[in-house]
Order: structure tokens, then sequence, then C-alpha cells
């Protein structure tokens, strides 16, 4: 009898959870739109100047690469049938580099203004430490 509640006890148990994890679970990431892609990338490369967590070589750097990304785009909408899903494949796959390219750069701690080989010990008397 105890085995019987126990199964029982078991399969009510599993037969909650199973909803919850569904709906608990999120949803499928919409690919964006490449233009709003694009403006995203440009804007975040914009921000990092304008606050200083990007140098002036590392945005002329990240605009060059910005740049060739678009020479791509358009030399792919120009062929024939226009951008195929492995160009859009593509696209996204150079989009995340450039992407986790600019995070790299924003957080390195390098500040504008300072030396290239200098380090940045404002963090580190912000921990308590000593200059």
């Amino acid at each position: 009898m105890k085995k019987i509640a126990f199964v029982l006890a078991g399969i009510g148990m599993a037969a909650t959870a199973i909803p919850a994890a569904a709906i608990a679970a999120p949803a499928p990431q919409q690919w964006q739109n490449i233009n709003q892609r694009q403006a995203n990338l440009d804007r975040r490369i914009d921000m990092g100047v304008r606050n200083g967590s990007v140098t002036r070589q590392e945005a002329v750097r990240l605009r060059q690469q910005f740049r060739a990304l678009e020479r791509i785009e358009a030399q792919y909408r120009r062929s024939r049938p226009g951008l195929t899903m492995a160009e859009r494949r593509d696209l996204d796959r150079r989009f995340d580099a450039l992407s986790r390219q600019i995070r790299i750069e924003r957080n390195d701690r390098q500040v504008r203004g300072q030396d290239r080989g200098a380090t940045d010990y404002r963090s580190y008397e912000h921990r308590g430490g000593r200059r």
C-alpha cells in the first residue's frame, strides 16, 4: 500500500513540475533586424567614446570593423538572389564577434587619455588599495 502511495505521489509531483518548467523556460530569441543590430552596435561604440571607456585608437579600430561589415552586407544585398539565409547567418556571426569586441574594449579598464601601458589605479583604490 505504501508503494502505491509513493508512486501516486511521485506521479502527482511530476505532473505539477512539468507545466511549471514549461512556464519558466525562456522564449526563443528572435532575430533582430540587420539595421537594428547595426544601429545598436554603432550606438554602443558612441557610448563608449562618450563615457571614456573606449580609447580613440579602440574606437577607430571598432569603426573600421563596423564599416567592413557594412561593405560585406552591401555586397551580399547586391548579389543576385539578395540576402540569403546563409549570408544572414554569416552577418549575424560577424555582428556577434564585433559585439563581443565592443564589450571587451569597453570593459578593459583603459581610460581615454591614459597611456596604453598605464594601470588604472582608480578601481584599485576604490577597493581599499594604496598607490
